[in-house]
Formats: C-alpha cells, structure tokens, sequence
C-alpha cells in the first residue's frame, strides 16, 4: 500500500490562546525537490535523505529508496515493527516548530506496511535548519497502519516550546480506530507525553464517534493540557434489523500538568484508559 499524507480526518478545534495560535502556521507538503525557504542549496529531498540515504526520483512523481535509518519507537523499545525494505513518497508532512526556544523543523514520512507488524511504519523527524541543516532525532511514530500529523499538528505550551500531534489509523467497513500520540521536544529530542485511544462505529441503526479536542491552560514553565474526548451516539433513522441506542453525548476529559520534579507531563486520571478498555469490549 503506497502511504498519503495528503488527508486530514477528525480536526481538532482549538480556542484562542494566551500565546502563538497553534494554528497559526499549518502542516504544509512540499515538493521535495524544491528549496527550504532561506537555503537556495538545500532541498526538503536534502533532508528526507538524511533518514532514507537513497531516495531519488523515480519519474513517476514519487520519490523511492530502501530502508530508512535505525531509530527508535515513540512509545519504547517493546513497540513497532521493522522498516518496510523499500520506501516510497509522494511528498512529506512538514511543519514548522518552536523547541527549547529554537526554531525546528519536523517532517512526517508515512512509509507503508511493516513486514513483520499489523502496524505501518512512519518516520517522525527534527531537523535544526537555521543553518546548515541538520538531523537531530528521528522516531517511529506509527501504532496503526497509516499515520499523519493530526490538525493542527502542534499545540503551544509556552512561547518557546510547541507539542506536536500525530495520529495513526485505520478502517473497516463500519469501523474506524484511531491513536493519537502528544509529542514533546526537550534536547533536540522527542518525547511521548501519552498515547490516546478513540473508536467510532457506523452501522445501520447508529452512528457512534470520539472527536478530541485539545486546549492549552495558562501555567509555567510549560502549560497544562486538556484533553476532551466528545463520545456521541446518533441514530441514523433508518429502518434496521436492530432498534437503534438514544441520541446521547458525554464528554471525558484528562488534563496532563507539568511535572517539575519529574521533568514530565502527568495526567490527572485514568478516564482514557478505561475508554479504551470499553472500546475494546465493542470491537
């Protein structure tokens, strides 16, 4: 399966902030061909070989090579699947970042199936472009088949410091699962704060969806981060074989403070996990 990176599925909708609007700049996918703004000698195709050494054109407007670098999973060495032996791109997932009050540069490069895992494999990377450009981590960010940065890619903690999102999915006929990881930068490196877990179902007689929604709240040095899942049912008005659940939404919600001792986000409940245990009871 060739990876696209060209959608964007279950927006998030952010409030106004105290500091930068995370939307302010979005996810962009540049040629990789073409020039990164302010290096008339260095292409995005430049640094995507950085993480695949090989890749080249191949004609067709798709960019193909062998396997990327060796890197680590996001969520530890327990998680992921080996490299697909062979990479192929239409473009990368681009978006501008603050970290540790520097300016970044991350690219997503969804790279298909992985031999030997249900999962697909998706190189997070962050590159230091200011001057000569360079690679600074590279992580596999794929828990799913197919893997984007999640609108609006990136949350401001602080006026130094942004939070990417991605998220990984896949679906059926009725059926859709999605994991949204939240993604830290401390050293020039990527951190997971939390994996989060959402299932929709469409069937006959109802639809049933669990949006996310993220909002930054004022603190120091980085701020708290809730995050809202909306579950809602809706009955189609169709006449099924089954009579449909009542129209019903709740919302739950986690909110992951700034941990100065630990030098980590931790959440204030276990409310997404046990979603994701009910979840599972329904697959």
């Amino acid at each position: 399966m060739k990876p696209t990176l060209l959608r964007f599925v279950l927006a998030l909708l952010l409030p106004p902030f105290l500091w930068t609007a995370a939307s302010a700049q979005a996810v962009s996918f540049p040629e990789l061909g073409s020039a990164l703004p302010g290096h008339k000698d260095v292409t995005y195709l430049d640094l995507a070989r950085m993480v695949i050494p090989d890749l080249s054109a191949d004609g067709d407007g798709f960019y193909k090579g062998g396997s990327p670098i060796d890197m680590r999973h996001i969520e530890g060495p327990d998680s992921g699947g080996s490299p697909p032996d062979a990479s192929s791109l239409p473009n990368a997932a681009v978006l501008d970042i603050r970290a540790g009050g520097k300016d970044r540069l991350a690219m997503l490069f969804d790279l298909g199936d992985s031999p030997d895992s249900a999962e697909g494999y998706a190189v997070l990377a962050l590159y230091d472009s200011t001057a000569k450009p360079r690679l600074l981590d590279a992580v596999n960010v794929a828990v799913d088949r197919s893997t984007y940065f999640r609108d609006p890619g990136k949350l401001s903690v602080s006026p130094n410091d942004d939070v990417l999102i991605t998220m990984s999915t896949h679906f059926n006929s009725n059926q859709g699962y999605v994991s949204t990881p939240l993604i830290m930068v401390r050293n020039d490196r990527f951190e997971l704060i939390d994996m989060i877990h959402t299932f929709d179902e469409n069937l006959c007689a109802y639809k049933r969806t669990q949006d996310i929604a993220f909002q930054p709240i004022t603190d120091k040095p980085y701020a708290a981060i809730k995050a809202t899942v909306t579950d809602a049912t809706m009955p189609s008005g169709e006449d099924c074989d089954e009579a449909p659940p009542g129209a019903s939404s709740h919302e739950i919600s986690v909110t992951y403070r700034w941990n100065k001792k630990t030098s980590r986000y931790v959440k204030d409940s276990d409310a997404f996990e046990r979603l994701s245990a009910e979840n599972a009871k329904r697959f």
